[in-house]
C-alpha cells in the first residue's frame, strides 16, 4: 500500500526542507516507536523544497503489510499510527492510524518513504 505524506507550512514564514522524512510506526499508547524507522528511497533526486506560507510538500510512504512475514519473524502489534520528523527536525508529528500492523522486530522494514517534493 502506498499513502501520501503531506507536510504544511503553518508559519507566516518560508522555510526550507530537503530529503526524507523520518517515519516509523508508534503504539503503546505512548509514542513508542514500534520496529525499525522507515528506509529511504534513493532513486530519485532530492532538490530543495522551499515552501511559502500555507505551502506543502509530500512524500510517499509505501507500507508492506506485517502478515507477509511469519509472525516468529516479525513479532506483529497494532501501531497507533506513525511518527513523523521533518528532514532535519528534531520536532515530530503524530499521524494516528488505528489500521496499521508493525513488526516490532527491527530486522524487518515494512516502510520506505520517498524524498519530500513540491506539493501539488
Amino acid at each position: 500500500m502506498e499513502v501520501t505524506l503531506v507536510l504544511t507550512n503553518n508559519g507566516s514564514a518560508q522555510c526550507a526542507l530537503q530529503g526524507w522524512p523520518g517515519v516509523s510506526f508508534v503504539g503503546d499508547g505512548n509514542g513508542t516507536q514500534l520496529g525499525a524507522p522507515a528506509d529511504f528511497d534513493r532513486s530519485a533526486p532530492h532538490p530543495t523544497v522551499t515552501l511559502q506560507p500555507g505551502g506543502t510538500a509530500q512524500a510517499a510512504l509505501k507500507i508492506v503489510q506485517a502478515g507477509n512475514y511469519s509472525e516468529s519473524e516479525c513479532d506483529p502489534k497494532q501501531a497507533d499510527g506513525f511518527r513523523v520528523y521533518p528532514p532535519g527536525s528534531t520536532e515530530s508529528l503524530f499521524v494516528k492510524d488505528a489500521d496499521v500492523t508493525a513488526c516490532q522486530s527491527d530486522s524487518i522494514s515494512l516502510l520506505t518513504v520517498k524524498a519530500l517534493v513540491p506539493g501539488a
